[in-house]
């Protein structure tokens, strides 16, 4: 009998890089760039500072590949609503869109990512990028989703305010505030027990 010690698999470099991003999602979204660092990033996805830093360079790299991530998650997810659409309105897809974008809820950082982001806007190299991933989500509301400068503007301004409301931690206040718990209650009506279950998650 062999007294080496197998070696652990080793995971594929992209799947590795995934992995990275996935821990950069949720870090960035919870202290944002300023707060954020490739140690944290690299302690929440298990690995070794160095490595993050081999593979991505800088911080800024890493956030820039972040937040594309989270845009290109956003946007398959309003396509995967709009392709299950059957035949109908614009009124019915701002619906879908709008549920697609509420099961994101649950996934904060994917959220706060892109809100750090579009708060970067005088950064010389993230302002560009974060303006855009904005563009993207404005281009696909306009020429896929077919919606109207009206329902774009509600779509984007609702939008803007689901994340202000996650990152000022509204939702968790609603169970102690009664203002709170109005806000969030004009905010997402119906679907606000649901909203405030996936928010604490």
């Amino acid at each position: 009998m062999s007294s080496m010690t197998p070696r652990a698999e080793r995971i594929p470099a992209e799947e590795r890089r995934e992995q990275i991003l996935a821990a950069a999602t949720t870090v960035f979204g919870e202290l944002g760039y300023a707060g954020a660092t490739t140690d944290r990033v690299a302690r929440a996805a298990g690995i070794s500072q160095p490595y993050v830093v081999r593979l991505f360079g800088t911080k800024e790299q890493l956030f820039l590949e972040t937040l594309d991530r989270t845009l290109a998650r956003l946007l398959a997810s309003f396509r995967a609503a709009l392709a299950e659409d059957a035949p109908g309105d614009a009124t019915d897809r701002e619906a879908r869109l709008g549920a697609a974008y509420l099961e994101l809820v649950e996934d904060r950082g994917t959220l706060l990512t892109l809100l750090h982001g579009f708060m970067m806007g005088s950064d010389p190299v993230i302002g560009p990028a974060a303006r855009d991933g904005f563009l993207q989500v404005f281009r696909m509301l306009r020429d896929e989703a077919g919606f109207t400068p009206e329902q774009i503007h509600r779509f984007l301004a609702d939008g803007m305010l689901i994340n202000t409301l996650l990152a000022s931690g509204i939702g968790l206040a609603a169970k102690r505030d009664r203002d709170a718990a109005d806000l969030m209650d004009c905010t997402f009506g119906a679907h606000v027990a649901e909203v405030l279950e996936r928010a604490s998650a």
